[in-house]
Order: structure tokens, then C-alpha cells, then sequence
């Protein structure tokens, strides 16, 4: 298949593109390359997949409604992978702009494009923030999501009801992935194990928010792509047993469907920083501090929806994904 994958140069979309090139599938792989976090880490992402057959590389930004739409009247995508979004729930009380800019019109030019040229099935990323204010765990996508706490959280909401209107509208196949905390080498740098990682290597205390009293649902990235490749290979479809009267969120009369993939199986954060210590040889210094605004005290997934559908769910242990990560780490920055 030929398949857009947006994003691509980011941490999950490298993996996904090189799970898709490596069984013959051709990518196109759109991105900006923007300085939300250092460009030479996007670029030699990048270096690996142009080094690759089938891959081919177009800078882009998914807000540009023209060039969007020009794409994809010229390329004939299969196809969609959309991972291509303005990231991080502190930067988005920063910059809130960026998100509407990035997560809302883009989206919307991807949504466009889909529509207006038969594209077969459209995965993109939604996020475990979504369930904001909810702490019934674990998280299920029959739950409420209508409290979110950060605006990267509404907009990734935004895309869920988005892609419905589309999938009712227009019969468009559309699924949402709710990822939850994304580990794994090449990762972001904004993220938790790389900032504790370079932090503990260089003599420097971390700052542990709410004092340590966090969990997370931590979910290695190669499991992550696995699960994007098998949902993409489901097109989501109309349910038949769909009661108007009792609405479930995750399924409708439309072709469209939403599943949480994550590790379902949470870990407190201060036993994340021992598993990086474990692996670093090295004890970390910790800067207790309370609670983030736009933050949640934890996250964990029920995966059993993903599960029946794809017969798929993520199961790396977070020890062995933290070691592989930081073998990376070392590698990448020689440290």
C-alpha cells in the first residue's frame, strides 16, 4: 500500500515508518522538522528512513490547508497515518496557539484530505490525557471524557469528535489511538526518561512533581507501532449492535472506533527512576516538588478492546524498555 504517514520524523512516527517500509509498504513521511524540541534529533530520525527503499520525504507543515490538499490530489494515499501534532501538556499552557494551529486545522486538512480522495482508513493519535479529570482507572474507552485538564487534551478530544462527524458524514473509516506514555530509544526530550536519564548522567537533581505520588501507564514504542500497524490493517466499520439509547463512545453506526493502547500495567514513578538508576549504575538526585497544572496523578489502560480487535496488546516490561533506552541514550550522545 502507499500510505502518508504525518509525523514522521517524530518518535512514533519513525517506528511506524520503518514497521510499514520493512514489509513493503511504500510511505510518504510529512513533517515540519519544527524547534519544539531539537531539529538534528528529527533529522537523524529522518536519515534513517531516507536510507531505506520505498521512503519518500516531503517538509510540510499540516496546518498549510493548500499544500495539504495538493498532496493528496497528487500522491493517491491507501492510506493514512496520522501522527503529526503540537506535543506536550505544559508546553500547551505556554503556547496554547501552537495546538489550535497544529492539532485543530491540521487535522482538519488531513480530515479534508481523506474525504475528497478515498483514502481507505485514517489512524491518528489521540492521548490518554483525554480522560482529564477521571480518576475511575483503569481508563476504558466507555468512560467519560468530557473533563479534560489541559488544551492538548480538549484538542485531542477535538480530533475524536472530528473524525465521528466524518466517519457519519462521509463514510470515512476513522480510528483513534489513545496512547499512553510513550517510552523507548529515539524518544522525545521533553519526556520523563529522557530528561531523568541525561539528568542522573551529568550530576544534576530531577524534579519529581507531586512529590513522587505519580503512576503511569508506561508503554514501550515498538509496541506502539505494532499496535498502529494492526489497527490499520482493521478499518474500523459500522457496529450493528449500536444502541442510540445507550451510546458507547468507542463505537457507532458509523464507520469509526476509538482504543486506549497502553502497557495495563501502571507503575509508580519513583519505581520508573529505579529502573533507570538500575540500568544507569548511577543513584539519582531528586527535587520534590508538588503537582503540575494540566497534569494527572495516574494513568492506566484497559487494553481489552484493542485486544479483541486485533488480538494485540503491548506487553514490554518497563525494566527491559528503560535498559534499551538508555543503550540508545549512550550510543546517541556517547555518554
Amino acid at each position: 500500500m502507499k500510505i502518508l504517514v504525518t509525523g514522521a520524523a517524530g518518535f512514533i512516527g519513525m517506528h511506524v515508518s520503518q514497521l510499514l517500509l520493512a514489509r513493503g509498504d511504500r510511505v510518504l513521511g510529512l513533517d515540519n522538522l519544527n524547534d519544539y524540541y531539537d531539529p538534528q534529533l528529527k533529522r537523524d530520525r529522518l536519515a534513517r528512513l531516507t536510507a531505506q527503499p520505498g521512503f519518500e520525504f516531503v517538509q510540510m507543515d499540516v496546518a498549510d490547508r493548500e499544500g495539504i490538499a495538493a498532496l493528496f490530489a497528487d500522491q493517491g494515499f491507501d492510506r493514512v497515518v496520522h501522527l503529526a501534532a503540537q506535543a506536550g501538556v505544559r508546553y500547551s499552557l505556554q503556547n496554547p496557539n501552537a495546538y489550535i494551529d497544529s492539532n485543530i486545522v491540521g487535522f482538519m486538512n488531513i480530515l479534508e484530505g481523506c474525504r475528497h480522495h478515498a483514502v481507505g482508513h485514517l489512524v491518528y493519535a489521540s492521548s490518554s490525557s483525554v480522560y482529564g479529570g477521571n480518576q475511575r482507572l483503569p481508563f476504558a474507552e466507555q468512560h467519560s471524557v468530557d473533563h479534560p485538564v489541559s488544551l492538548y487534551a480538549a484538542t485531542k478530544k477535538a480530533n475524536e469528535l472530528m473524525a465521528h462527524t466524518y466517519s457519519h458524514l462521509f463514510g470515512l473509516p476513522t480510528t483513534g489511538l489513545r496512547f499512553f506514555t510513550v517510552y523507548g530509544p529515539w524518544g522525545r526530550p521533553d519526556m520523563a526518561l529522557f530528561l531523568f536519564t541525561k539528568a542522573i548522567l551529568e550530576g544534576r537533581a530531577i524534579d519529581v512533581f507531586n512529590h513522587g505520588q505519580m503512576v503511569r501507564d508506561f508503554t514501550y514504542v515498538d509496541d506502539i507501532a505494532e499496535g498502529v500497524l494492526r489497527v490499520l490493517d482493521r478499518p474500523a466499520a459500522p457496529d450493528p449492535a449500536f444502541d442510540a439509547m445507550q451510546p458507547d463512545p468507542s463505537h457507532s453506526s458509523a464507520p469509526y472506533r476509538v482504543f486506549n493502547i497502553g502497557n495495563h500495567e501502571p507503575v509508580p514513578l519513583l519505581a520508573f527512576i529505579e529502573a533507570i538508576e538500575a540500568a544507569l549504575g548511577r543513584q539519582a538526585l531528586k527535587n520534590f516538588l508538588p503537582m503540575q497544572d494540566g497534569d494527572v496523578p495516574a494513568t492506566h489502560a484497559d487494553v481489552a478492546e484493542l485486544k479483541a480487535w486485533t488480538d494485540f496488546q503491548p506487553a514490554m516490561p518497563v525494566t527491559e524498555g528503560v535498559r534499551r533506552f538508555v543503550d540508545w541514550y549512550r550510543g546517541y550522545f556517547k555518554a
